[in-house]
């Protein structure tokens, strides 16, 4: 008997092993890459799970009513979880995510958030690039953002909410209880569990073909875009990064991603690790369709929505241009042609910027105190850029009052 797991898992299989294949470069054991049957069962299994502390929490959302909920989050948000009801499920969600596994290593996720910060700007353009734009390939993923109005919303603002809460996630301190990382995670943990009911509960969700909404493997692969790919990223782009500092990005990630909600066996402790899972998650995945071309061609234009000020029409263009070539670069030109962006588009950026970019870190790097000077220059430009994503208007995640 076959097992009873959405049509999505693996229905492009031979397209989606195409894409993936440049991976199993970097993999040393590349027969373990490859998921046995009992790995492939548990990997479309998980396309059917959600994320219970978080859905309780929901369900406690339909009985005492949202602004009460909301009211509830704020009070945790503030470490006054233990003053709530002994059944709020608010309560239950803060006090288990106030107590950290006993893996995490408070030191080495210090280490990894410098070695977020040392990737500036270029940190910034490869989650846009690598990881956003990359992964509007995945069609399936895109039901649950096309569905819930991210093409109404925009790409700009989009982006602008994801780069403040990674910020506010690798800001010194900024997992600790009570700070903004930690609080924005579990609002944003929450968010995604009322999406998931609501989209659940419509007539237009295929969940014979698409499972749940922000479902487990599809977290997943959002995590290994964070941690994983952008790793990979800034070594393509110029930034170089030791085996000790991607061990030491991994652990903050490993921690976000359990912050957020990802089950603890989807969640990798090296970077090989993550290699494996990535190719893996993305066996798995349905391949671009006309929501991809959608969301990929607003996001090509996100660029001319941004706040430059001075030479804004040249600045934006510009970046525009930039970032087709980095995309081109990633995806090549079989990924162009599916998201539907031009064509004519070469690496020309990458070309040029890799080899300087690469040069001038390494040398910074031999002095003594060059990596702190890089992170806090690094720091310096990612904060400088979410003004320009920003622009006047308050850097905020999701208004509360449109979920």
């Amino acid at each position: 008997m076959a097992p009873d797991y959405p049509e999505r898992h693996g229905i492009d299989l031979p397209v989606a092993r195409r894409i993936a294949s440049p991976l199993l470069w970097l993999i040393r054991d590349k027969r373990r890459a490859e998921p046995d049957a009992a790995e492939w069962t548990r990997m479309g299994l998980a396309l059917l799970k959600g994320d219970p502390l978080a859905d309780r929490v929901v369900d406690y959302f339909s009985q005492v009513g949202h602004r009460e909920g909301w009211g509830e989050m704020e009070i945790a948000a503030q470490g006054r979880w233990h003053e709530l009801a002994p059944d709020s499920a608010v309560r239950t969600l803060f006090s288990h995510c106030t107590h950290a596994p006993g893996w995490v290593d408070e030191d080495a996720m210090a280490r990894g958030a410098k070695v977020v910060a040392r990737s500036g700007k270029t940190g910034m353009r490869i989650l846009r690039d690598f990881g956003l734009m990359a992964g509007y390939q995945a069609s399936a993923i895109n039901q649950t953002l096309v569905k819930t109005g991210a093409l109404e919303k925009g790409a700009q603002r989009r982006v602008a909410e994801t780069t403040k809460w990674w910020m506010d996630c690798t800001a010194e301190g900024g997992l600790t209880p009570g700070a903004a990382g930690f609080n924005t995670t579990l609002r944003v943990r929450v968010i995604h569990a009322m999406v998931r009911e609501r989209l659940r509960q419509r007539e237009d969700w295929d969940a014979h073909y698409l499972g749940l909404p922000v479902n487990q493997l599809d977290m997943q692969v959002t995590w290994l875009a964070f941690s994983v790919m952008f790793l990979l990223g800034q070594r393509v782009l110029g930034v170089p990064v030791t085996q000790s500092e991607a061990a030491d990005d991994m652990a903050l990630w490993r921690y976000i991603g359990w912050l957020m909600g990802v089950d603890e066996s989807l969640l990798c402790g090296s970077e090989q690790e993550g290699r494996v899972a990535l190719y893996r998650n993305l066996l798995s995945q349905a391949q671009a369709d006309g929501t991809s071309i959608q969301l990929a061609r607003a996001l090509m234009d996100e660029p001319l929505q941004r706040y430059y000020g001075d030479f804004q029409w040249l600045r934006s263009h510009w970046d525009k241009q930039v970032h087709l070539s980095i995309i081109r670069l990633f995806i090549g030109s079989e990924g162009m042609r599916a998201l539907g962006l031009p064509g004519w588009v070469v690496p020309w950026y990458p070309m040029v910027f890799t080899p300087c970019n690469f040069l001038a870190q390494s040398v910074i790097r031999l002095f003594p105190g060059g990596r702190d000077w890089l992170a806090r220059r690094g720091r310096r430009a990612q904060e400088e850029m979410l003004t320009i994503l920003f622009g006047s208007a308050r850097p905020d995640i999701i208004q509360l009052a449109e979920h």
